[in-house]
């Protein structure tokens, strides 16, 4: 897999992880733990979105 695509696939993962937080909060009995690790693991995958674009 080039460097390209993989930031591409991690781009897709991060769009997805904060359509998936933003319909989470929405929600009336949504788990604010839940949240809290989606939010950190979409921040994981913006830094490596970050290192490997540099």
């Amino acid at each position: 897999m080039s460097v390209s695509s993989h930031v591409n696939e991690l781009r897709r993962k991060h769009q997805m992880l904060s359509d998936a937080v933003e319909r989470a909060q929405k929600s009336p009995g949504s788990n604010d733990l839940e949240i809290a690790q989606m939010k950190r693991q979409k921040l994981r995958i913006k830094e490596q979105i970050e290192r490997l674009a540099h």
